[in-house]
């Protein structure tokens, strides 16, 4: 009885195990290659299995395309977690620099699962999106914005949309250094919580703490003309 738990126990951890190597295979094809281009035959061949046996654990392609973006997805999240018992700011900061971290080691992930969402298929759009809700939720959380109303949870998803497009530029075009896109998205993401109103007692603490991030010192400044005019 006991051996026989044992065996089933194997079972289930070399079934989980080769899952797992299956779904970072198809990272890396579907990072490289289109949906189209991607044939059942030729993931079991880079696999180095059947046929028969991918079908045993995806019985469709579009099932293993959908289960690689989920765990592109639950990846990125784990990796880009902050820890919860520090200061706002820093928890901020800190959720910006992993941001950057996961994006930069791992592009091709990072890029492919961007790019997941563009498709028309509905499975993979939820997933996608999942991912954008659950980064609202840790911005809202840390800031202390317990309920965002519409135009902040409209301004806070805009910035999401921002620091993905300009990640993927900064990954695909290497024109500015980490630290130079952490302070963009910084800026950005302070501007956005000003302009929605959304400075409740955490986020107006962080607001003062870096107003030296947005203010240039630097009369000419366009930003600060704009934001007093004569």
């Amino acid at each position: 009885m006991a051996d026989s738990k044992i065996r089933n126990t194997r079972t289930r951890m070399d079934v989980d195990i080769r899952k797992e190597e299956l779904l970072e295979l198809g990272r890396k094809l579907f990072g490289q290659l289109t949906y189209d281009e991607i044939s059942i035959a030729g993931i079991a061949e880079k696999a180095g299995i059947s046929k028969g046996l991918l079908y045993h654990y995806f019985p469709t392609k579009r099932e293993f395309y959908i289960e690689t973006v989920r765990a592109c997805a639950s990846r990125m999240l784990e990796l880009t977690e902050s820890a919860t018992d520090i200061a706002p700011w820093d928890r901020l900061h800190q959720g910006i620099e992993a941001y950057l971290k996961y994006a930069q080691e791992n592009s091709s992930s990072y890029l492919y699962l961007l790019r997941s969402g563009i498709g028309v298929d509905p499975e993979v759009s939820r997933i996608v999106e999942s991912v954008r809700d659950a980064i609202l939720k840790r911005i809202t959380e840390g800031l202390e914005i317990s309920n965002p109303n519409p135009l902040q949870r409209a301004a806070l998803r805009g910035w999401i949309g921002f620091a993905e497009a300009a990640s993927a530029d900064w990954l695909d075009k290497k024109g500015i250094s980490t630290n130079e896109l952490r302070k963009l998205l910084t800026r950005q993401l302070i501007f956005s919580l000003s302009a929605s109103g959304a400075v409740p007692h955490m986020a107006q603490k962080i607001l003062t703490r870096v107003k030296g991030m947005i203010e240039v010192p630097n009369r000419r400044n366009p930003l600060r003309k704009a934001a007093h005019p004569s």
